[in-house]
């Protein structure tokens, strides 16, 4: 196949997503306004809890199946190293450049996590259809595109809000916690008056009487009856310490986070998928339940394109952000479109030669193609969350994406050329 028809079959789809990034930049221009601040939040809101979820879990219960599933073990591998490789990367970086210690979780979340989900669930489909490209019948292509799309944005769901969240987490609480510091410390401080007056008030009883059998006997009573409460106490402190680590966990890994909404909607989808008794009720011509699944194709078909257009309206933000320095704009963009691709390519290449990736042009195209994907969207809402670095990420992201568009088409044609 010539080089170029494999240039053509991968500049289209990032074509798509240009202007449909560019569409969404206009219609946030403040002339426009139709996809402010006020529009974005309650759009994202949508994707995260209907959209997305939808897309994710019909395409899963669709297309995968139990003999499936057992040859797709290495992606969620993959992922992982992307993120580690990554960050390990994004460290080096900092290091190099001194940058300020505030904006530390925003540039490793940024070198370690990828868009997994929306970018391959625009590239992969696009690619089948088209007619240069090398993964042979259209159809076939697609369904299994949609599979190894589908399942890239699970595992990524995951990786993100378990590994990306607590790195901004901690970042961004060990930057704040100086000045919260100083006032608990003098807000814990009790004055000196206050004391006296507890103790001047504390309860304060006789001394043992040595005479009288009768008070001995009654003190032993009443010693018994202590010993046999605080003997309680020890279970009810077990118990209460075992809650508040249990609470500590939650919050700390923010498990309600964890199992967002996508990562739900996977789980329904192998269960679907895998269990015969499932899969006949919801999926086939013939299924009884079939409305269900259609309806959730019909909802997840609307989740690319409402994402592009609020990534575009986001880069706005970008536009008239603060100024960042401009080394760690340009070691992002090295690490995400240079040295991690080249990276993958070693790695994929070795599980393909030691028989851990099987010998589909696909598969092997969506594993490369994960190492060399602009920053993750959702690391906007973590800078959100903890309000460190929000700025900042409108600007790297503008760059990161801008940018895209030739790296993107540069590594597509490759990988396309390198799996054919």
């Amino acid at each position: 196949m010539k080089i170029l028809d494999l240039f053509i079959a991968a500049f289209i789809p990032v074509l798509k997503v240009l202007l449909l990034t560019a569409l969404g930049l206009f219609l946030a221009l403040d002339r426009i306004d139709i996809l402010g601040d006020l529009a974005r939040q309650h759009l994202n809101k949508v994707v995260f809890f209907v959209f997305n979820p939808a897309l994710v879990g019909s395409s899963l219960a669709d297309h995968i199946t139990a003999e499936g599933i057992g040859m797709l073990w290495f992606m969620p591998l993959n992922i992982l190293i992307t993120y580690i490789v990554g960050s390990s990367l994004g460290w080096i970086v900092l290091k190099t450049t001194k940058a300020p210690y505030d904006l530390w979780g925003l540039v490793l979340g940024c070198c370690a996590a990828g868009n997994l989900g929306n970018m391959l669930f625009i590239i992969i489909p696009a690619i089948c259809k088209e007619r240069g490209s090398p993964f042979g019948d259209a159809d076939a292509c697609y369904r299994q595109g949609m599979v190894y799309s589908a399942l890239s944005m699970a595992i990524g769901a995951i990786y993100m809000w378990s590994y990306v969240y607590n790195i901004v987490r901690i970042y961004s609480s060990c930057t704040n916690s100086e000045g919260e510091k100083l006032d608990n410390s003098t807000e814990n401080i009790t004055p000196m008056e206050e004391t006296t007056e507890k103790l001047s008030n504390s309860r304060m009883r006789p001394l043992l009487p040595l005479n009288g059998c009768s008070a001995v006997k009654d003190h032993l009573n009443h010693f018994e009856l202590d010993c046999s409460i605080t003997a309680r106490k020890p279970q009810v402190q077990l118990l209460e310490k075992i809650k508040q680590c249990f609470q500590t966990f939650a919050t700390k890994f923010n498990l309600r986070k964890l199992f967002a909404p996508s990562t739900i909607a996977a789980i329904i989808g192998f269960m679907v998928g895998i269990i015969p008794e499932f899969r006949k009720l919801l999926i086939g011509e013939h299924a009884p339940l079939r409305v269900v699944e259609g309806s959730a194709s019909l909802l997840g078909e609307a989740s690319i394109p409402t994402v592009t257009l609020i990534v575009g309206a986001n880069l706005l933000r970008g536009l008239k952000g603060t100024r960042i320095q401009l080394s760690l704009i340009i070691g992002v963009i090295v690490i995400r479109y240079i040295a991690l691709p080249l990276l993958g390519v070693g790695i994929v290449k070795g599980a393909i030669h030691f028989g851990f990736v099987k010998s589909d042009p696909l598969y092997q195209f969506v594993l490369l193609l994960q190492f060399a994907l602009p920053p993750a969207v959702n690391i906007g809402t973590m800078t959100q969350l903890f309000r460190a670095g929000e700025s900042e990420y409108s600007v790297i992201m503008l760059w990161t994406y801008a940018l895209a568009s030739f790296s993107l088409t540069f590594w597509t044609t490759f990988f396309m050329w390198l799996v054919k």
